[in-house]
C-alpha cells in the first residue's frame, strides 16, 4: 500500500511505503520486491502522481522525486531487502515506533528519475525524532 506525499516546492514530493504485507508462506519468493517494484514504477514513471489541484480547480501531474519507507531497525530482514532493492538509510527516527519498547525507525530511501542527482538520498547524519518527518 502507498501514496504520494509532500511539497513540491522543496523536491520533497515523494512515493510513500505505508505497509508491504505477504503471508508468510508465500515469503522468500520474490513477491515483495514485485510489490515495490510497481509502487515504484507508479512513482516514478507512470503517475507520476496525478494530483487535483483544489485551487485552481485542475489536475496536474507531478513525478516523484524519490520513494520512502519507515522500517524497524530490529527488522533485519525487511531492511536487507530493501537494501537490495536499492534504497538507502537516509535517516533514523528516535522512538518512530511507540509501545512497551519505543523503538527507532530507519527512514529508507530510493531516488525516482526525476532526482537526477540523486539529493533526495543523500544520508543525513543525525537521527530525527518523529516529529521532524511529519509530511
Amino acid at each position: 500500500m502507498g501514496k504520494s506525499e509532500g511539497p513540491v516546492e522543496v523536491q520533497e514530493w515523494h512515493g510513500h511505503v505505508t505497509a508491504v504485507s505477504v503471508r508468510p508462506e508465500s515469503r522468500r519468493i520474490g513477491i515483495a520486491a514485485l510489490l515495490m517494484d510497481e509502487l515504484e514504477k507508479i512513482s516514478d514513471k507512470y503517475v507520476s502522481a496525478f494530483v487535483i489541484c483544489i485551487l485552481l480547480n485542475d489536475y496536474y501531474k507531478q513525478e516523484c522525486f524519490f520513494v520512502d519507507l519507515f522500517v524497524r531497525v530490529s527488522n533485519v530482514t525487511a531492511v536487507n531487502m530493501y537494501l537490495s532493492l536499492g534504497y538507502v538509510v537516509y535517516r533514523t527516527v528516535l522512538e518512530y515506533y511507540v509501545g512497551d519498547d519505543n523503538e527507532n525507525a530507519y527512514d529508507m530511501r530510493k531516488a525516482c528519475a526525476r532526482d537526477k542527482e540523486k539529493k533526495s538520498i543523500i544520508p543525513q547524519k543525525e537521527p530525527v525524532w518523529p516529529d521532524a518527518v511529519a509530511p
